[in-house]
């Protein structure tokens, strides 16, 4: 199994935890588990109740989501990404599944964790929430782009 020391190296200048110093990233990290997937292994189910996150360490995964008997790729994962972020702050069900496509080294944060992170390290937990933020906005002004281009341009790519 991989160690904290070497999860450190590969997640470290991630855009996560870019803003963190070596000290930070390295308390931060302590409070978080350490998850394995084999090739194949489905992460998080679609329609199950989530209550963490991911952050996808070594590997790659898929976010496929299932509708009216067709599975829809919507993300390839490589590490450095993460999934289920929504789970930090609603009791929602999981959008879609998330499958590894390779072994995966991942770390699972929980609502708990975060709350322990705010209270113990809250510089790191700080900028762990703001990193989050960002990726974020930036997932949503891309979709909305993609929306208005289907509004604006509704035949382009259909032949």
């Amino acid at each position: 199994m991989i160690t904290t020391s070497e999860i450190r190296e590969k997640v470290k200048g991630k855009s996560l935890f870019v803003e963190f110093t070596d000290d930070e990233l390295a308390d931060f990290l302590e409070l978080l588990d350490i998850v394995e997937a084999k090739k194949g292994e489905i992460i998080v189910k679609q329609d199950d109740s989530g209550d963490c996150m991911y952050i996808l360490v070594d590997g790659s995964a898929r976010v496929l989501h299932h509708r009216e008997g067709r599975d829809i790729n919507l993300a390839s994962l490589q590490p450095g990404d993460f999934f289920g972020e929504l789970a930090l702050v609603d009791a929602g069900v999981r959008s879609a599944d998330v499958e590894a496509e390779h072994d995966c080294t991942l770390l699972r944060i929980t609502q708990a964790e975060i709350s322990a992170a705010a209270g113990v390290y809250p510089t790191a937990a700080f900028k762990f929430l703001i990193a989050i933020g960002r990726i974020l906005v930036g997932r949503l002004r891309q979709t909305n782009q993609r929306y208005v281009d289907t509004l604006l341009f509704p035949t382009q790519g259909k032949d």
